[in-house]
């Protein structure tokens, strides 16, 4: 089992300074609103690539009354490595720079992490997921692929930056047909790219959630696809043909993506279908309880996915995962928990609802700016 052993925090957030020894599978945070649980979760999600469970940028992180740095560190068990992550003072001209570091030596990124830790998370922001924007689905689905295969990131921001520049040449030069083609061809080779790395985690987590498919289980299992006009290239074709066609695509909806200010075609519109398996209705259409029901079901077999295919099992963040479920479910999670075999970070505010964890879990409780182990 991947586990951190040590969280050293350093001027991050609410902490101007936390060292905290870690022992067990399950480790619960327990403290009040705004204590700092989350700042913690928070902290560790930055060893994966991206910008970290709440999506903010590196300033945002460093603890009011510093001096604008911060720093993280965690010492993995079994003598696995220390791995850190942090954020320079700023320079004479305002600038701050990213700091990577594994076993005290810089690293190029946070891609470099992914050899030692593996992270998936579920946090309250997703409540709303199957209701919510497509976009907000692609950014979920993007995250179960990154866990899978960091490289994902790089392709799917040079994407986005390919696409901002087909649309500047379309809203100033629409007549650079070159410029045009080239930008095209750049685009249609990473879209079918990032296109065929969603599809083939949204197969391999529908052959995870197939072995395990019990439908009388509180965490009812959910049938995934991909919606979108690249996704159907991808899913029929071969990956060149798939290219040429996309490409076809992009040169046909010139006029029409210009009027409109953006490219319409390609992986930034597709969507993460998901269904509710055992009612076989779409899985916004399910009550509160069952949206959260199947979400969480869908992050355990993805922690699942995650070990079979990267020989390593992800440290699983769960913020405020226990607070809205019943008894039976919350039972029905822990034993899910220990059934996975990976180091679990969970956050609440009630201590009875950690009441019933396996033996072998770590209370932590959580006050403004420290912490207290139980």
């Amino acid at each position: 089992m991947t586990a951190v052993s040590r969280l050293i925090l350093q001027d991050f957030r609410s902490y101007e300074a936390l060292d905290l020894p870690v022992e067990g599978q399950i480790v619960a945070l327990i403290g009040e609103n705004g204590a700092g649980k989350t700042n913690i979760l928070e902290a560790l999600s930055l060893f994966a690539p991206g910008r970290g469970l709440r999506r903010a940028e590196l300033p945002a992180m460093a603890r009011l009354g510093g001096d604008g740095s911060f720093a993280a560190s965690v010492t993995l068990a079994e003598e696995a490595g220390r791995l850190g992550v942090g954020l320079a003072p700023p320079d004479p001209e305002g600038r701050r720079a990213r700091l990577t570091r594994i076993d005290g030596q810089p690293a190029g990124s946070a891609l470099a992490f992914s050899e030692y830790l593996r992270l998936v998370w579920l946090t309250p922001d997703l409540d709303g997921l199957f209701r919510g924007a497509a976009g907000d689905r692609r950014r979920f689905l993007d995250r179960l692929v990154l866990a899978i295969d960091p490289g994902h990131a790089t392709r799917s921001n040079a994407l986005e930056r390919a696409l901002r520049s087909r649309n500047r040449i379309l809203e100033e030069s629409p007549g650079q047909s070159q410029w045009l083609d080239a930008i095209e061809r750049e685009i249609a080779e990473l879209g079918v790219a990032v296109a065929a790395a969603r599809a083939e985690t949204v197969a391999r987590l529908s052959a995870i959630i197939a072995e395990s498919r019990d439908e009388a289980s509180p965490f009812p299992f959910a049938d995934l696809a991909l919606a979108g006009e690249v996704d159907a290239l991808v899913a029929r074709l071969p990956a060149l043909d798939a290219e040429d066609a996309y490409r076809d695509l992009l040169r046909q909806g010139r006029h029409r993506d210009r009027a409109a200010g953006r490219t319409l075609a390609g992986p930034q519109a597709s969507d993460l279908e998901v269904r509710h398996g055992p009612k076989d209705i779409p899985a916004g259409q399910g009550s509160t309880g069952e949206q959260k029901a199947l979400l969480i079901g869908l992050v355990l077999a993805h922690a699942r996915l995650v070990a079979a295919m990267s020989g390593i099992k992800p440290l699983v963040l769960l913020d405020e995962i226990a607070a809205h479920l019943d008894p039976r479910r919350r039972a029905a999670l822990y034993e899910g928990l220990t059934g996975l075999g990976c180091q679990i970070w969970m956050t609440g505010a009630d201590a009875a609802l950690f009441g019933d964890l396996p033996a072998g879990s770590q209370r932590v409780r959580v006050e403004t700016g420290k912490v207290v182990v139980e």
